[in-house]
């Protein structure tokens, strides 16, 4: 387990825990890092300054087993590692940092190696960036699928602690060119009355939970009181329940929170609180039972999802208990995702091979109610695409996929097949089966091409 009886006992459900957040410049004065080794530290030090780092003393204290660092599940989680940076990148970081530097000089170095990072995957600033009919471009927002529009208030770019795979990480590292972000929410709402297609808005960051109630409920009452009648569903993408679960319990605004959530109930629109569990552990703790327990109460919905991850949960055990507990405690398993093309993609991720062997082994394993769960799923630039297996077609041996959401709504739920190859580990490493290429490749070509006129005039 990650925690001991010990902390438990001195974290009680009933407590008012301050949150006390730990990054690299106070990285050095915890506890448990007294341990480490100069260099340990240095390497934390080096990949700390290209990708965001930050934990808080309730992951510290609550969901880290010490006594198995550096093996720990949820220490490779929060803490950086080495190899989280190609060799190329470790070594032009450790050099600057050898040196005396000042903080332009660090601030230069990550900045060149954050660019080769593909910082917005799946084109997010090139495709997703929607306009009103005026031709205002809505920076901090996205619209990729028909049904559902994502927004990033601005109150919301950072995280109680930060997940060291996050594809949002660019959010989090001070170059503002590549956040979205929107302060206020009559943009929102208009761009939804303008847009009759749009049922569901998906809050998204950073994680909306970090901003205080009050503020939070501004931007909801912008929606409520527009009075929207194809709004349907207000889902909310967070990590809080895992990383800081007294934002539903006994923070100082935690019953705001929950009485936000009722007021949206009572105006008839359906909430769903998409909830990121990355590991077994971040369901033990009995503050977390009890957070699950409130947000249930308002009639919110919990969908649970996350990332297959080498060096966290890659492990078909641990993926069926994951779901048999979020079942048990009443959340629906909702994605298995795969590591997005991104930041530290070459550490976690998982072949798509291995991916789907390791999401059938779990699936078998758990009842109907946990079977809600799709995956493994690739959030690329076409869409979703899930990997459905591997099939021999005519003597030959193929990838089978899915498209589960597409740019063009016509392209959902359309089976495809690509050569077989057991490195793959995303999409674009793939080739067509039977053709030269993908059925969706020459329409997204045009939707590009499109997005591009639109974004350029």
């Amino acid at each position: 387990m990650a925690q001991t009886n010990q902390q438990e006992s001195a974290w009680t459900v009933d407590s008012s825990p301050s949150l006390q957040s730990v990054t690299l410049a106070n990285l050095r004065k915890i506890t448990q890092i007294e341990n480490f080794s100069e260099e340990q530290i240095f390497e934390m030090e080096v990949v700390g300054n290209v990708l965001p780092f930050k934990a808080n003393n309730y992951v510290i204290e609550q969901l880290i087993d010490w006594d198995n660092v550096p093996g720990d599940s949820m220490f490779n989680l929060t803490f950086p590692q080495k190899h989280m940076l190609k060799t190329e990148h470790y070594d032009m970081m450790a050099s600057v940092l050898k040196n005396d530097p000042d903080r332009k000089q660090i601030q230069e170095m990550a900045n060149k190696i954050r660019l080769e990072l593909n910082p917005h995957p799946a084109g997010q600033m090139e495709l997703n960036v929607p306009m009103l009919k005026d031709g205002t471009k809505l920076y901090g927002m996205q619209h990729k699928y028909k049904e559902t529009t994502l927004f990033f208030p601005s109150q919301g770019q950072t995280c109680h602690a930060y997940c060291s795979f996050c594809f949002r990480w660019p959010q989090f590292v001070g170059m503002d060119e590549m956040k979205f972000a929107m302060k206020e929410g009559d943009d929102l709402a208009q761009y939804v009355r303008e847009h009759p297609e749009i049922s569901d808005i998906l809050f998204t960051g950073g994680d909306p939970m970090i901003m205080k109630a009050s503020l939070f409920a501004t931007y909801i009452d912008k929606i409520l009181d527009a009075n929207l009648p194809n709004l349907k569903t207000i889902r909310i993408g967070t990590k809080a329940l895992s990383y800081w679960p007294y934002k539903f319990t006994s923070d100082s605004d935690s019953e705001e929170t929950l009485e936000t959530f009722r007021r949206i109930k009572s105006k008839g629109i359906h909430v769903a609180l998409m909830g990121h569990f990355n590991h077994l552990a971040e369901l033990k703790t009995d503050s977390v039972k009890l957070a699950i327990e409130k947000v249930r109460e308002t009639g919110v919905q919990i969908r649970t999802q996350s990332p297959l991850l080498t060096n966290i949960n890659d492990d078909a055990d641990m993926w069926a208990q994951m779901w048999q507990k979020q079942v048990e405690l009443g959340c629906i398993p909702y994605y298995m995702f795969v590591v997005r093309d991104t930041g530290a993609q070459h550490y976690f991720g998982v072949s798509l091979v291995k991916a789907h062997e390791i999401f059938q082994q779990a699936i078998q394993k758990v009842s109907g109610l946990a079977r809600t769960v799709r995956g493994p799923s690739m959030s690329a630039t076409p869409g979703k695409v899930q990997v459905d297996g591997v099939a021999e077609i005519n003597g030959t041996k193929v990838i089978v996929l899915r498209m589960l959401q597409g740019r063009n709504p016509e392209w959902v739920n359309r089976p495809f097949f690509a050569k077989y190859d057991e490195n793959a580990i995303w999409l674009d490493d793939l080739k067509p089966a039977f053709e030269d290429k993908f059925f969706f490749e020459d329409e997204l070509k045009q939707i590009k091409e499109q997005k591009m006129k639109n974004m350029n005039s």
